[in-house]
C-alpha cells in the first residue's frame, strides 16, 4: 500500500497547481490516466481572464460572468474567483508561464478579447495558452522530490468509511489500476482532489481529448457526492470542420479580433440572432450555427479572418493559422469551415469556496466541480482561472487541517473475477453511447428524446455493471462505466428543468422561468 498525504487524481492545471502549492510541506501523489499534458488544460487556447487593465474592474468581470451564466451563477463564488484573478496570473508569471507581451499596455502583457466580455482582459501565450502553463507548471512538478507521479494510473474508486464498514463519512484514499501491468494499487491519503476534468467525450463529437470521461464525477457521486447543474453541456461554437482534424479547436479569440461568422455564399447571420452578434456569449453562437445549419442542410458554416493582415494572423493565432494551412485552408486569404462540438462540462460535483466536497477529506477542483461560478454557461476563459484560484483555496484549507488516524486499507479483491471474454462489448457500447447521446441530448432538447436516451442508458447500466462484476477492470472498462453514469446524471438533470436556460434549450419548455435554481442530484442511499 502506498501512502501520502495528499492523493491528487487528474493532471490538468487544477491537480498541477495544487500539487505544487501543497508539495513543500507534504507528501504529495498525481495520478494520471496517461502523461501529465493529456488533459483539456494543455489544449486551451485563448488564454486566462483575469482583470489586469485599469480600463477594466472587477465589477465589470463579475457582471460579464453572471450576463454569461444567465442568472445562474453563484454570486459569493463568482466575487471570490474574479476577485483573486490578477493573484493567480501573478504567481504563473513567477513560475515562469511566458505570456505574450505588449510594450503598449500597463503592464506589460497583451490582453485579449473574447465573447461575452467588455474589455479586453484575457491574458495569454499566442494561441496555445494551456500548453505554454502546463508545460512550465509540469516541469516544476516533475522536479520537485516530495511529488510522486503516477502516470499511466486511472483511478477505481475512492476507499471511504462507508466502504470500510466505518461510521463516518470520510475518504480514505483510492484504488488504482495501472495500465500497464493491468495491476489495481491500493494508495491511503489524508486527502483526496479529484482534478479529473469534464465528461465530453460522453458525446460524439468534441473538443475534449480521449481523457475527458468523466471519471471524477461518477467516482465522486459512487462516495457520495451531489452533482449539480449537469444538464449544462457547453458546445463551443467553433470546432474545425475537416475531415483529417480530430478535436481542432478555433479559439474564440478569433471572433474576439474580428473574425465573421458565414454562411457559404459570405453572408453574415450573427446579427439576425443577437444584438452583440459574434462576441455573443457560446450558448447563443453555438445555437445559431445550429439553427442555420438544420435549416439550411449544411454540414458546417465559416469564420472569416482574411481581412485581418497576414502578419497580425501569424502573430497571434501561429497554431491556428499553421494547423489550418497543412490542411490546405489560407486564413488569411480564405475563411475557416466550422461546427459547434462540446467542449466543457459546466456542472460536476457540488464544492464550496475551499473546494471541499460533500464527503470529508474529499476536495473537487478544476471542471470535475460545480463551484456555481459558471451557471448555466461558462464565460470564455473562466475556467483556467477557476482553476488557479481554487487549488489555491484548496492547498490552503488542506495545510491548514490536523491530520487524523487512517485505518488499515484492504487489497483491491480479484478471488471472484476472471479474464473478459469478448472485449468487443466494450467498445460497441462506448461507440453506441456517445452516438445516442449527441442525437438526443444535443445543443436543442425535447422531453421524449431525453426519454429515449434514457432508456437506452438504462440498458448499458445493466451491461456494465454485469461486465464489472464478472472480469478484471480495465483502463476502457473502467472509462465506459464512469461514461455511462455521467451521461446518466446529464440526462436526469435535463429532464427536471421545466425550461430553457443558458446552455440547455429544451423545445417543449421554450420559456426561461423567473427564478434561477440550480439542479441537484443526490446519490441514493
Amino acid at each position: 500500500m502506498l501512502r501520502f498525504d495528499t492523493l491528487i487524481i487528474g493532471s490538468g492545471l487544477a491537480g498541477l497547481s495544487l500539487a505544487l502549492k501543497l508539495a513543500d510541506r507534504q507528501k504529495v501523489a498525481v495520478i494520471t490516466k496517461k502523461s501529465l499534458l493529456d488533459g483539456a488544460s494543455a489544449r486551451a487556447q485563448g488564454g486566462i481572464a483575469a482583470v489586469l487593465s485599469p480600463e477594466d474592474s472587477l465589477e465589470e468581470h463579475i457582471r460579464d460572468t453572471l450576463v454569461a451564466g444567465a442568472g445562474l451563477c453563484d454570486a459569493e463564488t463568482t466575487r471570490f474567483v474574479v476577485g483573486h484573478g490578477a493573484a493567480a496570473i501573478d504567481w504563473l508569471i513567477a513560475q515562469g508561464v511566458p505570456f505574450t507581451r505588449d510594450a503598449g499596455t500597463d503592464n506589460g502583457y497583451h490582453l485579449t478579447r473574447e465573447g461575452g466580455h467588455s474589455h479586453r482582459r484575457i491574458i495569454h501565450a499566442a494561441d496555445a495558452t494551456g500548453l505554454a502553463v502546463q508545460e512550465t507548471i509540469a516541469a516544476k512538478v516533475r522536479a520537485h522530490p516530495n511529488i510522486t507521479l503516477l502516470e499511466q494510473h486511472i483511478a477505481v474508486d475512492l476507499i471511504t468509511g462507508k466502504k470500510l464498514g466505518i461510521d463516518d463519512n470520510r475518504c480514505y484514499g483510492a484504488y488504482a489500476l495501472n495500465s500497464l501491468s493491468g495491476e489495481v494499487i491500493t494508495i491511503a491519503a489524508q486527502n483526496t482532489a479529484l482534478a479529473t476534468g469534464g465528461a465530453g467525450k460522453v458525446y460524439l463529437y468534441t473538443t475534449t481529448p480521449d481523457t475527458a470521461t468523466g471519471d471524477g464525477i461518477a467516482i465522486g457521486w459512487r462516495a457520495g457526492c451531489r452533482v449539480s447543474n449537469m444538464e449544462f453541456i457547453q458546445f463551443h461554437p467553433t470546432c474545425l470542420y475537416h475531415a483529417h482534424a480530430k478535436s481542432f479547436l478555433i479559439s474564440e479569440a478569433v471572433r474576439g479580433e474580428g473574425g465573421l461568422l458565414k454562411l457559404p455564399d459570405g453572408t453574415r447571420f450573427m446579427p439576425w440572432h443577437d444584438e452583440r452578434a459574434e462576441l455573443a456569449p457560446r450558448d447563443v453562437v453555438a445555437r445559431a450555427i445550429d439553427f442555420e445549419m438544420k435549416k439550411r442542410g449544411l454540414d458546417c458554416v465559416y469564420l472569416d479572418i482574411s481581412h485581418q493582415p497576414l502578419e497580425f494572423l501569424q502573430e497571434h493565432f501561429p497554431n491556428i493559422y499553421s494547423r489550418c494551412l497543412a490542411l490546405g485552408i489560407d486564413i488569411s486569404k480564405q475563411p475557416i469551415p466550422v461546427v459547434p462540438a462540446v467542449h466543457f462540462t459546466c456542472g460536476g460535483l457540488i464544492t464550496d469556496l475551499h473546494g471541499r466536497t460533500d464527503v470529508e477529506g474529499l476536495y473537487a477542483i478544476g471542471e470535475t466541480a460545480c463551484t456555481g461560478l459558471h451557471g448555466a454557461n461558462r464565460l470564455a476563459s473562466n475556467s483556467l482561472l477557476e482553476c488557479l484560484v481554487f487549488s489555491e483555496a484548496s492547498a490552503r484549507d488542506i495545510l491548514g487541517k490536523s491530520s487524523v488516524l487512517s485505518p488499515e486499507l484492504p487489497q483491491w479483491d480479484e478471488s471472484q473475477v476472471t479474464d473478459a471474454d469478448e472485449t468487443v462489448v466494450i467498445s460497441h457500447n462506448w461507440d453506441e453511447l456517445r452516438r445516442f447521446m449527441w442525437d438526443y441530448v444535443g445543443i436543442v432538447r425535447t422531453t421524449k428524446r431525453l426519454q429515449r436516451a434514457q432508456h437506452r442508458i438504462q440498458l448499458l447500466h445493466e451491461e456494465i455493471d454485469e461486465y464489472y462484476s464478472n472480469f478484471h477492470v480495465s483502463a476502457d472498462l473502467l472509462e465506459l462505466r464512469n461514461l455511462v453514469l455521467t451521461a446518466d446524471l446529464i440526462v436526469q438533470s435535463a429532464l427536471s428543468r421545466h425550461e430553457s436556460r443558458g446552455l440547455h434549450f429544451s423545445k417543449d419548455y421554450p420559456q426561461m422561468l423567473p427564478e434561477a435554481v440550480p439542479t441537484v442530484l443526490t446519490p441514493p442511499g
